[in-house]
């Protein structure tokens, strides 16, 4: 666990890199800076709850909801409003900490291993969940939907005794 200041607000990083993969992200963020940004598609939306959210996103995002796991922001994809620079580096899903979060992102944590990156703010009581590695967000959206189906399936009374990490 390491501590981040970001925009002065202190971040727990509770996922674990090594060196080579913290590498491997860097040269891949050199290579994304360098390259051209061309939009491949349109940023596709699906409504939940009266919501347009990423359609990459929208499977997991309303089988967390199922589960009482509220979230806020995501992003899996490159924005019409938006230029390619701004979005589609990687994709991140935030979620407010409760019980059931918690749970979520120990399982995710456990299934995603190093291609996700998990911070905390204590401050906002919420998870950061992001793809480690820049420019993934179509294997992130994937692997955090697995993770979202298989969390939904578990039963609620077997959760009690279910240790996830």
């Amino acid at each position: 666990m390491s501590k981040l200041n970001v925009n002065g607000s202190d971040e727990i990083l509770l996922s674990r890199h090594s060196e080579a993969q913290w590498n491997r992200r860097e040269q891949e963020l050199v290579r994304w800076t360098s390259n051209a940004k061309l939009r491949r598609r349109p940023k596709q939306t699906m409504l939940l709850d009266q919501v347009h959210v990423d359609a990459e996103l929208h499977k997991a995002l309303r089988l967390l909801n199922q589960k009482q796991v509220k979230t806020e922001y995501s992003c899996a994809g490159v924005s019409v409003l938006d230029e390619p620079e701004d979005h589609s580096l990687y994709a991140y899903l935030t979620i407010y900490s409760s019980k059931e979060a918690d749970r979520f992102v120990q399982l995710a944590m456990k299934r995603m291993k190093h291609r996700l990156m998990v911070t905390y703010e204590p401050e906002r009581n919420r998870y950061d969940l992001s793809s480690f590695y820049i420019g993934h967000n179509r294997s992130f959206c994937l692997l955090l939907e697995r993770s979202a189906e298989i969390f939904n399936n578990i039963e609620p009374n077997r959760n009690e005794g279910v240790k996830l990490s």
